[in-house]
Formats: C-alpha cells, sequence, structure tokens
C-alpha cells in the first residue's frame, strides 16, 4: 500500500500562472511593436520526398509584419517558382509537387524574415533536406563456412539513408533471430557470435533495415552457415550437458575483442546527448562482459546496461561524465580489458539568452547574450538582420561584448536585435527587440476573479499587467492593512504574489495595483480556501487465489462544496471496469479473480482543485504453467532420466511434479500417473517396466492447483521380459448352481512385460485332491461347468508372454454355486416385548439344507387387522433380517393394538427356502399419535376457539383428551391452566383474561396407557398488541408524520366543503316560509318541511329507469355500499374507513369506462354532503 505524491499539474494554484516568474514581459498586441518569431521549423529539416514541403514561419508584430526568405544566403524569390507559395498572414514556405518536380532540387539552408516599420526578426537557419531510403545492392552471398567454438561477424553495411534507418536480423522466413549474451547484434547493425555451435546452422540470416518516413524494410541477402563440428549429430543430451563445449570437442579459450579491436579507443560525445560505449568479445566459453570507470563509479542515476550488458548508455551527458571508461571479458579461461577514453564536447548553450527590452524615453537598458560551450563559442550582434558594425551609428547605443547598453532612450531607438551565438558544433540564433513607450499602467487579466485553492498549499496569484515605465506592483488583503510582502507572502519581481502556506485565514479579496508615473491601475482577486482531498482508508495488498473474490477499499474525505470523482487505474493506466467488477463510492470489488487481474491498482480521489491517490498490490495465486522442452537421456532398458523446464509458478511455488506416461498397446490415448517429485526438481530418473513403448509427461503443482499437462517427450520402449507378478484379486464363484467363475483383474500395460499377454487357469475340488485342471485364457474370466452344489475349489491364476511364465501362483479358495435352501427354522417361538415389538426365537437347520453360504434368517409379517373394528390397515408384508447363523432376533416398529402374522425362512446366495409355519400374535394398547389439524381461531378479543380431529392413530381405545394452556405477554408467563375432554369433543372455547395476553395451548390424546404425542400451538397477536408494540418507534417515523400532516389537511378540506354546501343549500334545498313559496306540484306545502327528495321511491337527477321499472344508477351516484356501509365494505385494522378504495375500485373496474367522479375522495366529500 503506497500514497503516491500527486504531481504538480494537480493543484489549481498552477493554473493561476499566467506569466513565469522570469518570462519575457509581453506587449499587448494593440500597441505598436516589432516583430517576433513565434513558429519555425527545426533546424535540421527532414521531409518525406512523396508529400509537399512544408517550411515553417510564423511571427506577430503591430502592424503585421511582411516576410521573405533566403536561401543559401541568397534572397528566394518565391513569386518566380510557380510551384513555391507563401501562406496568407504567414512566412511559411509551401512546396507543391502535385503537377511534377523532383524535391531533391529544393535542398539547402532557407531562413525566413519578418519586417515592419519598428524592425525585422530572423528565424534560424533551416537545414532542408529530403529523406532518402535507397535499395541494397544486388550480390551473391557465398556460404559461410565457420568451426564450431570460432567467433563469427555476420556484417549489415545497409546503404546509406536519411535519417539512419533501424537494422534487425531475421531468418529469409521471416523469423526473428534469438539474440542471447553469445550471438548479438551491435550497434552498428552487424551480428556477432561469440563462438558459433552446430545449431546455428539450422536457419539462415538476413540483415534487414527499416526507413523511417518511407515506412519500407530493405532485406539483405541471406546468409546461410556451414559449421565444421567434431560431432556431426545434433545429439540433445549434449546442447544441456553441464560441460556442454568439451562434450561437443571445441577448445575453450580466453576472451577476445571483436569490436572494438585493440585494448584502447576513443570517443567523443556532444553535451546533452546519450554516450553509447560498447564491447563485444569472443571466447569458449562465452565471456561476460562487466563496466567501470577509472577513479571513479558509473553515475548510478544516467547509466543503464543495454544487449545483455556488451553496451553501456549514459543518458544525457555532461562535461563530469568525462573520462576514461574500460569494459572487462571475462570466462573462466581468463580475461581481458578495453579502454574507451571519453571526451564530451559541447554546441553553444545559454546562459543568459537576450530578452525584449521595454523602454520609456529616456529610460536606460541593456541587452546580454550569454553563452558557454566547448569551445568557447564566438558571440556577433545584428540588428534588423543585418551585422551591427554596419548599421547607422547610434550614440545611446554602446556595444561591450555580449552586452549591448542603452542610455537615454528615444523613440528612433526602436530596433530587433539578433544574437548568434557558435563554434564548431552549432549554433544558437536570438532575437530580442527593444521599444520604446509612453504607456500608463493596465491590468491584463479578467477583473474580479474567484479563485479556489487547496488548504496548506503553496499558492500563486498572478496579477498580469502592463505599463511603460513599468509600473510598481503592490498587493493588499480585504481592502486594508499595508503591503503584503514577507512572512507568509513573497511578491516576485513579475507582481505574482506567492502565499507559501494557506491557511482558513488567508481566505479574503486581494488586490494588486500597479502604479507608474502615467497612472495606476487595479484588480482584485476573491480567495476561497478549500479542504484538501485525502484517502482515509487505503486499499491493502493482498495476494488471492484465482477465481476468489476480492474488495479493494478507498474511503475519501473531501470539502463537500466540490465534486468529487473516484477512479480506478490499473498499472497506472485507466482500469476498463467490466462485468466482473463492480465499482462503488469507497471500494472495487472484483469477482471470480483471474491471473490478468494481478498488478497495481491505484485510487484515485479527484476534485476540480486537487487529487489524492492510494496504490495498492494485488497478486494472484494461479495454478503453474505446464512445463516444458521435456527430455529423455540416460537410456537404460529398465530405467531413463525425464528432464524439463519448469513454467512460471504464477506466485504461488510449485510444490509438486507429477510425471504421467501413455502407452500404445493396451489402452492408448489413456494417461496414468508414474511418479511424483518435489517442486525443486526438474529432473528425475523413471524406473521402467519391460516392453512398454513409453510416452511421457509432466504436470506442476502448487497450493492453487495443477497445470495444464506438458507436451509429450519422445516415446522410449523398452525390450521385453517374462512377467514378474500374476493377476491379483482371483476369485471363483458360482453364476449357477452347477457352475463356478472365476474372474481376477487383469494385468496393465507396464506388468506385462512382454507380447500375447495369456493367463493359464487351474482349479481341483479341495476335499478331493484331484489332478489340476487347466485352461489358457486370453480375456479377465473363466467358466467351470457341471460343478456339484456349493462345494470348495482351489483355484490359481498364472500369467505367461512369448518370453516365459510368470512366478508360482497362490492358491486361492472358491465355491461353486448355491441352490435354494431345503429347509425352514422350526420351533419359531414369540414373545411380545411391548406395544411396538416383540421377540423372536427359533432352531437353526442343519448346514447340508442351506446349500450354500447362509446370509440370514428373515421373518415375514404383516398386519391383519385392528382391534379398534372400525379402522381399516393395510396388510403389506414387511421383513426383518437377522444375518448369520443366529437362533433370536427383535422386530420393532410394529402398530399398537393389532393383530399380525409372523412366517420364517433360511436365506441364502440364491435366496429364500421354504416358509416355516404362520405364527400369530397380537400387540397391548399404547399412546396415540397427536391430535390431527388443532386449529386456534380468535372470533374477537373475548374468546379464543380451538378445534381439532382425532388422532390418525389411535393405537388403541381413547379415554380423552388433555388441553394445558398458559397466557404469556413477552416473557412473561402467567398460570397454566389443565382441561380434560372426553374421547368425542373436539371442540372448546377460552375467556381469554385481558384482550392483550397470548396464549400457548399444548394438547394431547390419551389411552388407558398413557397420553401420547402433543402438538403445541399459539393465538394469534391481537392489533392492539401490535400497535403497543409499535406505536412509540411509527411516531417517530416520518412518514407516519406526513401522513398525518395529510390527513388533517384532508379533514380541514371536508370542513370546509361541508360550510360552504351548507351555506348554499347544496343538493338539498331548504324552503324558507316567507321568502319561497312553494308551487303547487309540491307534496309537502301543507305542513312548510324541508324540501328533501325521496331517494328510495324518487329517481336522482340523471339515474335511467330500465324496462321492469328498476332504476339503473350512474356512476355518480354514491351509493353508500359503495364506501363500505353494508355489502362488502371493508375497514382497517384500527377501524379507518377504506372502501372508498376497495369495492368502489372493483365495481368501476367491472363496468367499464363510464363517469368515474366518485372515486375522487373530493367528490366523495362532495355527494355525502
Amino acid at each position: 500500500m503506497a500514497r503516491p505524491q500527486p504531481p504538480p499539474w494537480v493543484h489549481a494554484a498552477v493554473l493561476l500562472c499566467l506569466l513565469g516568474l522570469g518570462g519575457a514581459i509581453e506587449i499587448p498586441m494593440d500597441l505598436s511593436q516589432p516583430p517576433t518569431i513565434t513558429k519555425q521549423s527545426v533546424k535540421d529539416h527532414i521531409v518525406d520526398p512523396r508529400d509537399n514541403i512544408l517550411i515553417e514561419c510564423e511571427a506577430k508584430g503591430n502592424p503585421a509584419p511582411s516576410f521573405h526568405w533566403t536561401r543559401n544566403s541568397r534572397f528566394f524569390n518565391v513569386a518566380k517558382d510557380p510551384r513555391v507559395s507563401m501562406r496568407r498572414r504567414s512566412g511559411t514556405l509551401v512546396i507543391d509537387f502535385r503537377s511534377g518536380g523532383r524535391p531533391e532540387e529544393y535542398e539547402g539552408e532557407y531562413q525566413c524574415f519578418a519586417r515592419n516599420k519598428f524592425g525585422t526578426a530572423l528565424s534560424n537557419r533551416i537545414r532542408l533536406q529530403v529523406s532518402k531510403s535507397p535499395l541494397w545492392p544486388k550480390e551473391n552471398l557465398d556460404p559461410v563456412v565457420v568451426q564450431e567454438g570460432a567467433p563469427l561477424t555476420l556484417q549489415c553495411n545497409p546503404p546509406p539513408g536519411l535519417p539512419s534507418p533501424v537494422i534487425f536480423w531475421m531468418s529469409s522466413s521471416m523469423e526473428p533471430i534469438t539474440q542471447d549474451k553469445r550471438v548479438s547484434q551491435g550497434h552498428n547493425g552487424d551480428l556477432y557470435f561469440s563462438n558459433v555451435m552446430v545449431q546455428d546452422m539450422q536457419t539462415d540470416y538476413s540483415c534487414n533495415a527499416r526507413f523511417h518516413f518511407t515506412h519500407t524494410i530493405q532485406q539483405k541477402n541471406p546468409f546461410t552457415l556451414k559449421v565444421l563440428t567434431n560431432h556431426p549429430y545434433n545429439d540433445s543430451s549434449l546442447r544441456n550437458h553441464p560441460d556442454m563445449y568439451s562434450a561437443r570437442g571445441v577448445a575453450e579459450r580466453t576472451p577476445s575483442f571483436m569490436y572494438p579491436q585493440g585494448t584502447s579507443s576513443s570517443q567523443m560525445v556532444l553535451r546533452g546527448m546519450d554516450l553509447l560505449l560498447e564491447c563485444i568479445a569472443s571466447g569458449v566459453p562465452t565471456p561476460d562482459i562487466a563496466w567501470y570507470k577509472k577513479g571513479g563509479d558509473l553515475p548510478s542515476d544516467k547509466a543503464k546496461f543495454e544487449n545483455f550488458n556488451k553496451a553501456l548508455r549514459i543518458t544525457s551527458v555532461s562535461e563530469e561524465d568525462s573520462g576514461e571508461y574500460f569494459c572487462l571479458a571475462s570466462n573462466k579461461m581468463g580475461s581481458i580489458r578495453h579502454t574507451i577514453s571519453v571526451r564530451v564536447k559541447a554546441a553553444p548553450y545559454w546562459l543568459d539568452e537576450p530578452k525584449n527590452l521595454i523602454l520609456a524615453p529616456g529610460e536606460d537598458g541593456r541587452l546580454v547574450c550569454r553563452a558557454n560551450g566547448n569551445p568557447k563559442p564566438t558571440v556577433q550582434w545584428m540588428v534588423n538582420g543585418e551585422p551591427l558594425q554596419s548599421a547607422p551609428p547610434n550614440p545611446n547605443r554602446e556595444v561591450a561584448g555580449d552586452t549591448i547598453i542603452f542610455r537615454d532612450t528615444q523613440i528612433s531607438s526602436r530596433a530587433v536585435y539578433q544574437c548568434n551565438t557558435s563554434n564548431e558544433h552549432g549554433y544558437l540564433l536570438a532575437n530580442a527587440f527593444v521599444s520604446v513607450l509612453d504607456v500608463p499602467p493596465r491590468m491584463m487579466s479578467p477583473r474580479n476573479q474567484l479563485i479556489r485553492v487547496i488548504l496548506y498549499n503553496r499558492t500563486r496569484l498572478d496579477c498580469p499587467f502592463f505599463g511603460s515605465p513599468i509600473p510598481t506592483l503592490r498587493w493588499f488583503k480585504n481592502g486594508q492593512g499595508s503591503n503584503l510582502d514577507g512572512g507568509n507572502y513573497h511578491v516576485y519581481e513579475n507582481g505574482s504574489l506567492e502565499i507559501k502556506m494557506i491557511r482558513k485565514e488567508d481566505q479574503g479579496i486581494y488586490t494588486c495595483v500597479a502604479t507608474n508615473i502615467l497612472g495606476k491601475a487595479e484588480n482584485q482577486v476573491r480567495l476561497e480556501v478549500k479542504d484538501p482531498t485525502r484517502i482515509f482508508r487505503m486499499p491493502e495488498d493482498q495476494v488471492v487465489k484465482r477465481g476468489t473474490t476480492v474488495q479493494l477499499e478507498c474511503r475519501v474525505k473531501h470539502d463537500p462544496s466540490l465534486k468529487l470523482t473516484v477512479s480506478w487505474l490499473k498499472d497506472d493506466q485507466p482500469l476498463y471496469i467490466g462485468n466482473r467488477m463492480k465499482k462503488e463510492d469507497d471500494s472495487l470489488t472484483i469477482f471470480g479473480v483471474a491471473e490478468r487481474d494481478q498488478g497495481s491498482y491505484t485510487c484515485v480521489a479527484s476534485t476540480e482543485l486537487d487529487q489524492d491517490r492510494a496504490k495498492a498490490y494485488l497478486t494472484v495465486l494461479g495454478r503453474p504453467d505446464r512445463p516444458r522442452d521435456l527430455e529423455l537421456t540416460d537410456l537404460a532398458e529398465r530405467s531413463v532420466r525425464l528432464t524439463w523446464i519448469p513454467g512460471d509458478d504464477n506466485n504461488s511455488p510449485i510444490t509438486d511434479y507429477v510425471v504421467q506416461f501413455e502407452e500404445d498397446q493396451f489402452q492408448p490415448g489413456v494417461w496414468h500417473d508414474h511418479s511424483k517429485f518435489p517442486g525443486s526438481v526438474n529432473s528425475a530418473v523413471l524406473q521402467l517396466s519391460p516392453y512398454v513403448n513409453y510416452q511421457f509427461r509432466v504436470i506442476a503443482v502448487n497450493e492453487v492447483g495443477s497445470s495444464h499437462p506438458s507436451l509429450p517427450s519422445e516415446r522410449y520402449r523398452t525390450s521385453g521380459a517374462p512377467p514378474e507378478s500374476n493377476p491379483s484379486d482371483v476369485k471363483g464363484e458360482g453364476t449357477r448352481k452347477n457352475n463356478m467363475e472365476i474372474t481376477w483383474t487383469p494385468m496393465n500395460a507396464t506388468s506385462a512385460f512382454g507380447p500375447n499377454l495369456r493367463y493359464i487357469v487351474k482349479w481341483r475340488r479341495r476335499e478331493t485332491r484331484e489332478t489340476w485342471n487347466n485352461a489358457t485364457v486370453w480375456g479377465s474370466r473363466y467358466v467351470v461347468g457341471q460343478t456339484p452344489v456349493y462345494v470348495p475349489y482351489e483355484i490359481r491364476v498364472q500369467a505367461e508372454n512369448d518370453f516365459g511364465k510368470g512366478p508360482e501362483p497362490d492358491t486361492v479358495i472358491g465355491y461353486s454355486g448355491e441352490d435354494y435352501p431345503r429347509a425352514a427354522p422350526t420351533d419359531v417361538k414369540i414373545r411380545v416385548l411391548n406395544s411396538t415389538a416383540i421377540s423372536l426365537q427359533w432352531n437353526r437347520v442343519y448346514s447340508d439344507t442351506v446349500q450354500g453360504q447362509l446370509r440370514e434368517y428373515r421373518a415375514y409379517y404383516w398386519r391383519e387387522s385392528s382391534l379398534l373394528k372400525s379402522l381399516w390397515v393395510s396388510q403389506k408384508r414387511q421383513q426383518a433380517g437377522f444375518p448369520g447363523d443366529r437362533l433370536r432376533g427383535v422386530v420393532s416398529r410394529l402398530f399398537p393394538y393389532s393383530n399380525y402374522k409372523l412366517e420364517m425362512v433360511v436365506v441364502n446366495g440364491r435366496g429364500d427356502g421354504p416358509r416355516s409355519e404362520t405364527k400369530e400374535f397380537t400387540t397391548p394398547e399404547g399412546v396415540p399419535s397427536a391430535p390431527r389439524r388443532f386449529r386456534v381461531r380468535q372470533p374477537n378479543l373475548q374468546t379464543i376457539n380451538l378445534e381439532w380431529d382425532h388422532p390418525e392413530h389411535p393405537n388403541g381405545i381413547l379415554t380423552g383428551y388433555s388441553l394445558r394452556y398458559v397466557p404469556f405477554n413477552g416473557t412473561k408467563l402467567g398460570k397454566q391452566m389443565v382441561e380434560n375432554f372426553s374421547p368425542n369433543q373436539t371442540k372448546f372455547t377460552v375467556q381469554r383474561a385481558d384482550p392483550v395476553s397470548r396464549y400457548r395451548f399444548t394438547l394431547s390424546a390419551r389411552t388407558q396407557v398413557g397420553s401420547g404425542e402433543a402438538v403445541t400451538e399459539e393465538s394469534p397477536a391481537s392489533p392492539n398488541e401490535a400497535y403497543t408494540n409499535n406505536q412509540a418507534d411509527i411516531a417517530t417515523q416520518g412518514w407516519f408524520i406526513g401522513l398525518m400532516c395529510a390527513i388533517a389537511l384532508l379533514v380541514l378540506i371536508l370542513l370546509i366543503v361541508c360550510f360552504i354546501k351548507r351555506s348554499r343549500g347544496g343538493k338539498y334545498p331548504v324552503r324558507e316560509k316567507k321568502d319561497v313559496p312553494l308551487g303547487p306540484e309540491d307534496p309537502k306545502e301543507e305542513d312548510g318541511s324541508f324540501d328533501y327528495s325521496d331517494e328510495d321511491n324518487k329517481p336522482l337527477q340523471g339515474s335511467q329507469t330500465s324496462l321492469d321499472g328498476t332504476i339503473k344508477q350512474q356512476e355518480s351516484d354514491d351509493s353508500l355500499v359503495d364506501y363500505g356501509e353494508g355489502g362488502e365494505g371493508q375497514f382497517n385494522e384500527d377501524g379507518s374507513f377504506i372502501g372508498q378504495y376497495t369495492v368502489k375500485k372493483d365495481k368501476e373496474e367491472t363496468e367499464g369506462n363510464e363517469s368515474s367522479e366518485a372515486t375522487s375522495p373530493v367528490n366523495a366529500i362532495y355527494s355525502l354532503a
């Protein structure tokens, strides 16, 4: 587990840097200024001949600059060449070859000039070259003849290309040449053999050159090797010999250098480039190469070894890397060394590059151009592209070597100066203008910026400004106090304010004020301080088995005002979340871990301002990879050495190797385990059997599991011999009463020892000692016929092949077939033990009547009837066996109070003998089984009704029922009560003592013997109890509070509606006697009573009368039945009214898409009102 430091770019404060601390001052583009080169091609510009040529040159200035070019230091007239054009508002040259032409004609040195009325800026001198990929010269190569063990160099000599091609060696069939410390490619492209071996003839060798721009590969004609050797056969056993060279008769010799030759050499390298030193040595055995620096150590931070230690690379060399290096080549015959003297030269590099100079009239200034190199570079000044010596004299300008001093500068001093510093290894060209301006201060960034920063970070607030003379800048916080500088604050020359460590109190409004003699300008920045993002529970390194599930935790704390994003990296690359992975806010889960899941996992917690990272490594323990390259050596008649190369153990050490074999005679294609060896070995001697054509494979085993089998080895056949063993598991058993079948387990391929394996079977009766009968059998069984019933035989089975017989076999006793027993047990006696068990006793039969091996005495019994006359019983036969020569036994699990019959037989291997005399017995009464279907109902809060059915098995005459019950409330128990009932009673009602307690009932039936199995039930929980238990919790729930508020609002609406309806008279108008006279049609005019409609006899408005005179009610007629009054109306447990939402809904669903006005609670209120 590790927490990597976040890279600098993650801190938002860095993004505030609009100007570098020491960067050049930028003049706003709306002000007059000389040209500045903004983009140009590289000095060595190599182009593809198949494309148009593009030479870039762009510049800015005010007014916009014009451009012209020189080629080879002469004016290049773009307008005269139809193929050449210049991009609009740019100096970039485009040379078009679509209409023909040769790109090589335009090679040369180009320079761009950008000019306006204030001066001229120059580009670098751009050397234009066209890429070349010439063909390899055709040549016929004779076979290379070399003695085994001698050194060899195959030269590549690729055609010169621009840029130089990439060299690699392959065979003519495009197979890569395997390289190692004996055979490798040098930096010059040649292929070096430290010593040649006979196996090097197995392929040819072709040098290939890949050219960058054309993306083509040129292939040289292949070399063919012919190796002269003392061992013309490529014996694989010698290849792995511990002393391979001497085994093959190759003379050992001391090392000598193939490249570079001699004992010393020198090499020059430019500063900043990579230094590559190379030593390739020959020798037998192959030498090892080591590198040293005289008088010091190799620079460990920059030095690395390549090409099997034959090359030393030092990156970005500097002057201190000069000195003497030497390589040491050594083998057991001796060592030699080669010294390389390294000189580091340097093209010019900047110490102080000239920068644009912005002055006010009358100010002084200077341009400085300092560079270093080896040899020391010279400095040349130019103004507007012309040598300074030939420029008009300027009394305000003084040149002092690498410095130009300006005094009392005036407007006429504006120009662009060039500094060119060069030595024999290169040059540097820099443009710097002198601009004379009178400009009051101005701010260059947006006003009133909001900047959010992370607590405890180092932060810089930038305030880009411009003015001439250059203004002074001061910072203030919250519009008050003194200038901010010192302590936790630092103001840079360009005006940036650095806060070294942000604290909460640094939050606020910062004001920057720029002032010069022409005025002042200010800007404000609002700074907000946010808490950092931190992973407080990081993922941990884990080691897991393949196929398991793993979880990587990543819990994050961050500023709540910032949006948090959690992502994962695997091996520093974005992790794809597949269907085996589950990403949550605080964890990553991987299901069914596979080998490919191994690696580093980084949790990245990011906000807009910062991020935190935590890394853990997941190690997956997998099954090992299969062993490979099996090889057989030390071949002998009964043994062979098997050697293999172990596969990767996949992070779990290999504990065992299992060697398996397959033979192609008896069971071709079937693999058998041969032996097992510790995981620390990779070679073993295997003991073999004669006359087996072996093929081997190896399986590696670790804690996780077994590898796939290796590829099989080559076959090896051993010579034959007589068998050394006989078949096992020899048996003699009768399958009929007059035969005996002799069987055995056949011998396998490793015990056959020769061809035509067969078996000599011998047998004779044991008592008579008659002569041996014999037969030769090719299978694994033989049947002897016409045998007496169940007599013993002596049996022998001997193996034999074409080389001879096996050892004398052991004698095995077998028996001929059995016949059914001829006698039944006699004098069978029965004694009743209890209501479910009896004891049996009998006399044994004579042994000669068994006619086989006595297996058991067996009792057959069945239930004839029950002593309860009305009870039906099953008469299915049952049996009980008594193995061996026994004279008594017990039969259990009988039904009480029943009549039984029983018979006995003798049983041998053939089957049952004759049955004995049938015996009868009766079992006494027992206890009954549990009452069936015990039901507890609670119709109200005062009573509990109990009902039950008679027991399924009375097991006697029922005398009654016993009921025990006890009230309980939670864990508190009341007094237990007992009730006894007659055998015919199956109902009982309990009067509850209180409406809260529940009851536990235990009921059992009884006979004269006693009470039987009991059944227990509990009364259901009452609604009041449930409400009592839950009301405290419900009252605090948000949903309950919301529901109560909704109900209160509904009641309020109901009251308002009722009030309105009553105020208006509603559906039932009330006649006031004085103001509203009744019409003559009014039947109640005489008594002036309320004018209600007769709902039972008069149709309501909107109703329809059917043909039979009945009234068809419309959906708007809100019958009380629809709301639960009568019919199937429903109430909740607490008595609340729910008929509106149940019965009415059903009615609407059955009557189709008619009016559903009353389904709304508000409509229901209006209707009832």
